[in-house]
């Protein structure tokens, strides 16, 4: 196997448990993303036609909005090297349209699926705001992905997107969690069709043609409450 096609470093639990306390000991006045809305940032980066350059997208780690800078002797690094190998696993299974889990956080038992997604989403439907170039593309495409998104944002966030939210009303809610996490990572998988096409490669005489979309799920897991909503 070459380097190319080898797989990233897992990125398990101590880097999960380790990144989520580094973001929270960033220092004010900077606001940075938690651990479910970075997940959903990095993903937002990943389905671009482009590559986004670090440079441009690690800001925003650190500070969700303004994307400004830490204070001097802030060390950043630990919290990037983290978010790099979190990002490269996200890379490696889109780009073979494979399943990922998504770091979600279940909360108490009267919360909804979209109660539980929506700091991931909120943090996918951030990087399509500052790296708006996928939003450029097959606008009809992109819309049945982005409403099974979307669904678990506040309709009042979604001004202007009058198609938008018709698709939204015609969409079922999920019955629980499992099944929302579901549908989210294939609406992602779904975008990247758009974004980020796979090539087709040429036929040899006496093949069959693929029977369908290169997807697998690979497992399902849903993060434990840490006490971050």
């Amino acid at each position: 196997m070459t380097a190319k096609s080898a797989s990233p470093p897992p990125f398990g639990d101590t880097d999960l448990e380790t990144l989520e306390a580094l973001l929270e000991a960033v220092p004010p006045p900077l606001e940075p993303l938690d651990l479910a809305m970075l997940d959903g940032y990095l993903v937002g980066l990943l389905l671009q036609p482009r590559p986004v350059p670090e440079a441009q997208w690690a800001p925003h780690v650190l500070d969700a909005e303004e994307g400004r800078t830490p204070r001097p002797g802030f060390d950043a690094e630990p919290i990037m090297k983290l978010a790099r190998k979190r990002h490269a696993q996200l890379d490696h299974a889109i780009a073979r349209r494979q399943w990922f889990d998504p770091l979600v956080f279940e909360l108490d038992e009267d919360a909804t699926p979209s109660d539980v997604l929506l700091p991931w989403v909120a943090g996918f439907a951030l990087a399509v705001e500052l790296f708006p170039a996928l939003m450029r593309l097959d606008e009809q495409r992109l819309l049945e992905p982005l409403a099974a998104l979307y669904m678990h944002l506040d309709p009042a966030d979604l001004e202007d997107a009058d198609e938008l939210l018709e698709e939204i009303e015609r969409l079922e809610p999920a019955t629980n969690l499992e099944e929302a996490v579901e549908g989210l990572v294939s609406a992602c998988l779904m975008l990247a069709d758009v974004g980020r096409p796979q090539p087709k490669a040429p036929a040899r005489p006496g093949q069959r043609k693929p029977g369908g979309s290169p997807s697998a799920k690979q497992t399902r897991r849903v993060q434990p409450k840490t006490g971050r909503h």
